[in-house]
């Protein structure tokens, strides 16, 4: 699904620069002069897209949300095995490390994101709890087909899945707190774990084949709402 019509080539370099000075420096000391000049444009021509520095930033985070879900249902079209949570959030772990600001939203990086983190919150916390609950219909739909453990029930396997991947995704960020692994073996050894702990044994292809348009689809309605945000924040 492409993005957004508006998002013109020039928009996408002011998005572009400013992802990359929110990493480098964090929110709190960039200007949209500082994002004007290093993108090689105008400050005025900023404001011709984005109202105000809180609208440039949440349409940076907004960018990142939206990457990672189009990426998720591509995926599971692409390769109905995806459809299955090892392999969904494998590819998501290894997403997130390759992309710092996606990195930044997803842990809630004080740091970088400063005060824009509450702003955040506020507009992105509607977008995460609807992700939540397709979610949550994603793995009943996997379960009732025979591909998850029956012996828990839908709370439980939800449970597992938040946390076996926060675990991978905030201890692994701790300095001293896991021998250095590479991030390939990272993935690997997530995928194994929420295979272990979710999954039954062989999930019967077929179904992973007629799920998977379905679960797509499901993430994809989710990209018509981060759209409707980002067209609510740009001119």
């Amino acid at each position: 699904m492409a993005a957004p019509e508006f998002a013109n080539s020039r928009m996408e370099r002011v998005l572009d620069t400013a992802a990359e000075l929110l990493v480098r420096w964090g929110y709190q000391r960039v200007t949209i002069d500082e994002v004007a000049r290093h993108a090689g444009i105008g400050k005025g021509t900023v404001y011709l897209h984005f109202r105000t520095k809180d609208a440039l930033f949440l349409t940076v985070l907004l960018r990142a949300h939206r990457q990672i879900v189009t990426a998720m249902a591509d995926r599971i079209e692409a390769e109905p095995a995806h459809v299955l949570p090892s392999r969904l959030l494998r590819s998501v772990f290894l997403q997130l490390a390759a992309d710092p600001v996606a990195r930044a939203l997803y842990l809630g990086d004080a740091e970088v994101l400063g005060r824009l983190a509450h702003e955040a919150e506020g507009t992105l916390g509607g977008l995460v709890g609807r992700r939540e609950e397709m979610l949550g219909v994603h793995l009943r739909l996997l379960r009732e087909a025979g591909c998850l453990r029956t012996d828990l029930g839908p709370d439980a396997l939800l449970y597992l899945f938040g946390a076996i991947g926060a675990g991978f995704f905030f201890l692994g960020g701790m300095p001293g707190s896991r021998p250095e692994l590479d991030i390939e073996t990272r993935a690997d050894l997530l995928e194994h774990a929420l295979a272990a702990a979710m999954q039954v044994p062989d999930p019967p292809t077929a179904e992973l084949e007629r799920l998977a348009p379905v679960v797509a689809e499901l993430y994809r309605s989710l990209i018509d709402l981060i759209d409707h945000e980002w067209r609510r924040r740009v001119r």
